[in-house]
């Protein structure tokens, strides 16, 4: 059910995006594995893998069923077992299992890079595995800490049906003026990781957010007592503006995207939700080029568990999800060509119709600036609901 900014979510919410796995002494160690993947031909880690039988992955996206589905059918052997859940939620799921050394998934594909970065990586819930056939095709800031297949965003998207000329906003402080009051919808920062990197950019890209207010209001911003910077002096406003926010983007996409709207809302989604106009009868179109940004790009990422049960089927998987030789990644990369999402690979071309990452103007994430500002900005969006 929507709520508007007024209503405080309870502070349980806000947990999961500040593990404290360090304080976990009694955590899980990985299991001793001294077989050289990198030095194995695909031949032999697929032998390797059949001889397993299975493999498991938690993901982020419910993508992953046709990644199942295709997988299987190249590897008819190997029996893959999806959990489709948040990014938040797996991470706090892989971080439990992980102390308590129980069974867990043997891949992990997950956003929320700050986290990752900072927590599953440093205390080796998540191991890094780059496929040897792929590495030349990708830029280091793709390889490590962990292999990223694609670019994923979270930005401002409108109706292109009722507005069919472009973005109805062109600065992003339009939001917070009278006009936009009650129509700005988004999940719950302090609910989802990635829409509280969405916040925490804001705030780190402050001098951005202070220009983009002059220029649109033809002065200089002033900050509330209390306000540290214009990112958060956004929120503020926005806020009190009466953003409405949800608990997850599907709610956003239909409040957003649903065809038949005279004077829809904006919100902040994913670009690749686009990908269901024709579905779920929505009209979903991103606001590129918005000042100072529509808002953030950043890393799907895979990583395969400390203690994974199938080691080698799960670099086979990620194998598989990095996409074949062909410039649209083939299946294993079919559910991700779409507009919307990039391609990390520079020999997979992106689709026709997408807005080049130019053209979308979206910041690319920092993962450990943004882990060493997010839990000041959860904190501070907590005071102003």
């Amino acid at each position: 059910m929507p709520r508007r900014h007024r209503t405080v979510p309870l502070l349980a919410l806000a947990l999961p995006l500040t593990l404290g796995l360090t304080a976990c002494s009694g955590a899980a160690s990985a299991p001793a594995d001294d077989t050289d993947w990198d030095a194995l031909s695909h031949d032999e880690l697929v032998e390797l893998a059949e001889a397993e039988g299975t493999v498991s992955v938690y993901a982020f996206t419910s993508r992953i069923a046709t990644i199942e589905e295709s997988f299987e059918a190249a590897y008819p052997g190997i029996d893959v077992v999806a959990t489709d859940i948040s990014s938040t939620e797996l991470i706090t799921r892989l971080a439990s299992e992980h102390r308590a050394g129980s069974t867990t998934a043997d891949v992990a594909y997950v956003s929320d890079a700050p986290v990752v970065v900072t927590e599953l990586l440093a205390d080796d819930v998540l191991l890094p595995y780059v496929p040897a056939r792929v590495a030349d095709q990708l830029a280091p800031e793709f390889t490590a800490p962990l292999v990223a297949n694609r670019l994923s965003t979270k930005v401002l998207m409108y109706n292109e049906e009722a507005h069919p000329d472009g973005a109805p906003v062109a600065n992003l402080w339009e939001l917070t003026e009278p006009a936009w009051s009650g129509k700005v919808v988004l999940v719950d920062p302090n609910v989802r990781g990635d829409y509280l990197d969405l916040m925490t950019e804001m705030s780190l890209r402050s001098q951005e957010m202070a220009d983009a207010y002059e220029d649109h209001f033809g002065t200089p911003i002033e900050l509330d007592e209390g306000v540290e910077d214009a990112g958060l002096q956004f929120a503020v406003d926005l806020y009190a503006n009466d953003a409405v926010l949800v608990d997850d983007t599907d709610t956003v996409n239909a409040a957003v995207g649903a065809t038949g709207q005279a004077d829809p809302p904006v919100g902040f989604t994913s670009y690749s939700d686009r990908r269901d106009n024709s579905d779920e009868g929505w009209a979903l179109q991103v606001a590129a080029g918005v000042t100072p940004s529509p808002g953030i790009v950043f890393p799907a990422m895979l990583g395969v568990t400390a203690g994974a049960e199938n080691p080698a089927a799960a670099r086979l998987l990620i194998d598989f999800m990095m996409g074949d030789d062909s410039e649209t990644g083939g299946d294993g990369f079919a559910p991700f060509y779409v507009a919307g999402d990039y391609p990390t690979r520079d020999d997979v071309v992106a689709p026709a119709e997408a807005v080049s990452l130019d053209e979308l103007g979206g910041w690319s994430i920092d993962p450990e600036a943004s882990a060493e500002r997010r839990s000041a900005v959860a904190d501070f969006l907590l005071t102003i609901q």
